[in-house]
């Protein structure tokens, strides 16, 4: 599948998409992501060996609904026929859902656990098994199949080039680079430098993933990598405003800093989208941290937070939330 055709299919213009976070990228944040501007997005990472034997929690999590636009879904495993078994049985509607665009397959998740079991991350350590395990994945979907790794296993180990390279040979039909190696999990500088030349080596489209924070940040990373396009992740987190600043980056356009007011709105809405989907105690305790980040920079926001932080249920988050937006009115 050639570049243009494949943007089509994945719903890319302007190569500006949300990248995968377990713990985050659920379907509340997806919707807001897509209603500021993100064109393509990511699941949770979900487990090929959970699909396999057909756990519910796997397949809730991988649903994706039509209001949060062309969404791919990522899973993990080790094992060829398991991770095949996986993209077929997910690269289908799901209770009612939309179909995803693509399967991507995790291997930058840098966590112990995964890690350990040699998933994610660990995939890294052999190139043959990234080419076996893409390969077998492609043969058995019809939409693309995608990678996300990263850097390298470790310093004495940047392998990024070796492995986009793998992933290419077995059909991977693009190709995104966390710019850290395994061991520094989110800490450190990202190295633009193997992202550029992950980029020099392989015809497939490629998008750079790291520290993307703003506009400046991101045009940035385009221009060092000459990526095709940039995937954000946390910088992304109680800030989706930042894809509809970054496109206006691209296109030239104004771009209107929002309010307090409408960013405490869009705070509350993925609240509410979040409980729709997991009900109140849950949705709230797993969403203060991105509900709090939303008013970063704002006066007095670190008591707000704190309060938000305390929340149990949705009344209590909107007090709090209200009581930023008083206080700054009272300034």
């Amino acid at each position: 599948m050639d570049k243009k055709q494949l943007f089509k299919t994945l719903g890319i213009e302007y190569g500006v998409a949300l990248a995968p976070m377990a713990g985050f990228t659920d379907h509340a944040m997806r919707v807001v992501s897509h209603m500021h501007g993100s064109e393509y997005s990511v699941t949770e990472m979900v487990s090929a060996k959970a699909v396999a034997f057909g756990d519910k929690k796997t397949f809730d999590l991988a649903r994706i609904t039509p209001d949060e636009g062309p969404t791919a879904v990522q899973i993990f495993g080790s094992e060829p026929e398991v991770m095949a078994y996986a993209a077929r049985k997910l690269s289908e509607p799901l209770d009612g859902g939309a179909a995803p665009v693509a399967i991507d397959i995790n291997m930058g998740c840098p966590v112990n656990k995964v890690f350990k079991n040699g998933e994610g991350s660990a995939l890294m350590k052999s190139p043959e098994l990234i080419e076996r395990i893409v390969a077998e994945v492609r043969s058995a979907i019809d939409i693309p199949c995608t990678v996300k790794l990263r850097s390298g296993v470790d310093a004495e180990r940047i392998n990024a080039v070796e492995c986009a390279l793998a992933a290419e040979a077995g059909g991977a039909d693009m190709i995104t680079v966390h710019g850290r190696t395994r061991a520094q999990m989110y800490s450190g500088n990202v190295d633009k430098g193997i992202i550029a030349s992950v980029k020099s080596a392989v015809k497939i489209p490629v998008f750079a993933n790291g520290d993307i924070t703003d506009k400046h940040s991101a045009l940035e990373m385009l221009r060092v990598t000459q990526a095709d396009g940039i995937m954000i992740g946390r910088g992304a987190v109680g800030n989706p405003f930042l894809f509809e600043e970054i496109k206006a980056a691209l296109t030239n356009a104004e771009y209107v800093v929002p309010s307090l007011s409408e960013r405490i709105e869009c705070a509350i809405l993925q609240l509410k989208l979040a409980i729709e989907e997991k009900g109140e105690c849950r949705a709230v305790t797993e969403a203060r941290k991105q509900i709090a980040l939303y008013l970063h920079s704002f006066r007095g926001a670190a008591a707000i937070r704190a309060r938000i932080n305390r929340a149990t249920t949705l009344t209590e988050v909107e007090n709090a939330l209200k009581t930023a937006l008083t206080e700054e009115t009272d300034a």
